[in-house]
């Protein structure tokens, strides 16, 4: 029995549900074409068994196959948006996290000094 990667044993359940649904999805855009598994396959570059694990949401199937799948019906293009980072709602998140902190830094700093020139001035006038 081969070795399970232990990614694919933690994947996440909606990640893993996700695949299924792409294999899923693939198997209905290549009935729609009317082309059996084995016209598909030899289009694909790939055997009959791999393109089946594909369909069934085998999540070790190479990202390399599922583009190329995804080029078959011309979806391919979605795959340079799928991690934009003007996407990445982690990073903007941790990205306005920095920006209100830099921000309460500055008004602090800021309104320390006015406290500071205000007493500098109140001596200088003693």
């Amino acid at each position: 029995m081969p070795k399970t990667a232990r990614a694919l044993v933690q994947l996440p359940p909606s990640t893993s549900a996700a695949i299924e649904k792409l294999g899923a999805d693939l198997a209905v855009a290549r009935l729609r074409r009317k082309e059996s598994l084995k016209t598909w396959a030899m289009r694909m570059g790939v055997s009959v068994p791999t393109l089946q694990r594909l369909e069934s949401g085998d999540p070790a199937v190479s990202i390399g196959i599922v583009a190329t799948a995804l080029w078959l019906i011309q979806r391919d293009g979605e795959l340079s948006h799928l991690a934009a980072p003007e996407q990445d709602r982690g990073a903007i998140e941790m990205d306005i996290r920095e920006a209100v902190a830099l921000g309460r830094a500055r008004a602090k700093a800021s309104a320390q000094s006015r406290t500071t020139n205000s007493r500098k001035k109140t001596l200088d006038k003693a």
